[in-house]
């Protein structure tokens, strides 16, 4: 559980630090967005460096947590419903995180 909460707070912290500049980039908010888009980017960087595993094996398995935390994104943040197609596909990711972070060593 401590490793999944791990995840989605990394996964937030990319999301926002993303996001940020493309309201800059796409909608014409303020530059001044690039500043915590920045700090948020750098926490990200710095949350995925906690997890007690290899960092490749980290890289892979937080792929499948992202995805999870991108559509939860865009149906909470953009206000698009996602589809059964993007729930599978969630699921699908998630296994393959479990399968990755979850082995017996």
């Amino acid at each position: 559980m401590k490793t999944f909460a791990l995840f989605l707070a990394t996964a937030l912290a990319e999301i926002v630090g993303c996001y940020l500049p493309y309201l800059w980039l796409k909608q014409g908010r303020s530059v001044w967005l690039l500043l915590p888009a920045a700090a948020s980017l750098a926490l990200f960087a710095w949350l995925l460096s906690l997890h007690e595993t290899a960092a490749g094996r980290v890289y892979a398995a937080y792929g499948g947590v992202y995805i999870g935390v991108a559509l939860l994104w865009l149906w909470i943040v953009d206000g698009i419903r996602p589809t059964a197609w993007d729930m599978a596909g969630v699921a699908v990711a998630l296994t393959g995180m479990g399968l990755i972070m979850f082995q017996p060593r």
